[in-house]
């Protein structure tokens, strides 16, 4: 078995895997709707929120596009630093939206006082954040961006990106003031890919209501209706659901606070060696990512070569991303990779240096 430390889809937990083998129910079955509804009470606990928690049969890149089509009338605001909020911008104008760029380089971070001015010049329906940009390894301050919202323009809604960081950092939603919080399952989650997870605040919803032209399959005021039945609109990739079902009870066994401390002991030693050998992360401090280390190649490192090199100790990395690629590698260190995983890539890093190139 070949243990990925790429930022998704993860490496799998057997007992996860397995459970997506349970025998189909039918969906509008009061056995399914159990299930789906403990689900939800589960990810409420990870996104720290009272609020609902919507089950997508899709990945987060499809919840980008619910966040537009329910909450934005007319204009968007995207905080953009990397290909993953980029693509949030492309969304919004791809749905026919007044959507305005606030770009800070790639492996940079969006700043309060940037977000700030950027607020003070329009108002804006929404504004789009990425919490970690997986193509860079920045996190963005979320905390801090949200209580410029409140401060500058509170009825704008805030809409959030944690797809490759979600349940390995700690995010507050509630307590931030956050109204559309979302992830996906093949990250952070540690699930095979196809579902994503959103959660939306009351005030979020009200103003959907408002909203035209919301579409069908991502119309969240129709998918809250049937939430509220312990369902969906359309049928449900049940077998994710068992195997999230499984998975929310590891990582509530494992413990919140133990989880974020081990994705952010194991980011750090990622980090560490790095700056030892001679390649800054691209991202500043203290804007480094927990969850995926993006690296300068400075050493020129060919990735499939060094990839071919690890796939013989039954490990594999990730090349940069988008217009990053060959200039940046990338280590995710999320889900099941455990500190001991970290040590034996690093000790691999050690033998490939040694090597004649």
């Amino acid at each position: 078995m070949t243990h990925m430390f790429v930022p998704g889809p993860v490496d799998v937990a057997d007992e996860v895997l397995a459970a997506q083998t349970k025998a189909m129910m039918p969906h509008r079955s009061k056995d399914f709707e159990e299930i789906f509804r403990r689900v939800e009470a589960k990810a409420q606990q990870v996104f720290y929120t009272q609020f609902r928690v919507f089950q997508g049969t899709h990945s987060g890149s499809g919840m980008q596009e619910a966040g537009i089509r329910n909450f934005a009338k007319k204009t968007v605001l995207s905080c953009i630093n990397g290909a993953f909020s980029e693509r949030w911008y492309e969304v919004a104008v791809t749905n026919g939206k007044e959507a305005d760029r606030l770009d800070v380089e790639w492996g940079m971070a969006i700043t309060p006082d940037l977000l700030r001015e950027a607020l003070k010049k329009k108002h804006y329906d929404v504004v789009t954040i990425v919490h970690n940009e997986t193509s860079t390894g920045a996190e963005s301050p979320v905390k801090d961006l949200a209580a410029v919202v409140h401060e500058v323009s509170p009825d704008t809604l805030i809409l959030v990106d944690a797809v490759s960081s979600l349940s390995g950092v700690k995010i507050e939603m509630d307590a931030w003031g956050l109204d559309f919080l979302l992830t996906s399952s093949q990250k952070c989650l540690a699930l095979p890919p196809g579902l994503s997870l959103a959660s939306a605040s009351d005030r979020a919803m009200k103003a959907a209501e408002s909203v035209e032209n919301r579409g069908w399959y991502f119309d969240l005021l129709r998918m809250e209706k049937h939430r509220l039945k312990d369902s969906t609109p359309m049928t449900p990739v049940m077998p994710l659901i068992y195997a999230m079902d499984v998975q929310f009870d590891r990582i509530l066994a494992e413990g919140l606070d133990a989880r974020f401390a081990r994705h952010a002991a194991m980011s750090k030693a990622v980090q560490d060696w790095c700056i030892a050998h001679g390649m800054e992360p691209l991202a500043p401090e203290p804007y480094r990512s927990k969850t995926v280390v993006t690296v300068k190649n400075a050493h020129n490192w060919v990735i499939g070569d060094l990839n071919k090199f690890l796939l013989t100790k039954g490990m594999r990395i990730a090349n940069g991303y988008g217009k990053l690629k060959d200039s940046t590698l990338r280590v995710a260190t999320m889900g099941e990779t455990s500190l001991a995983d970290v040590k034996a890539l690093l000790a691999a890093f050690d033998e490939w240096e040694k090597l004649p190139k």
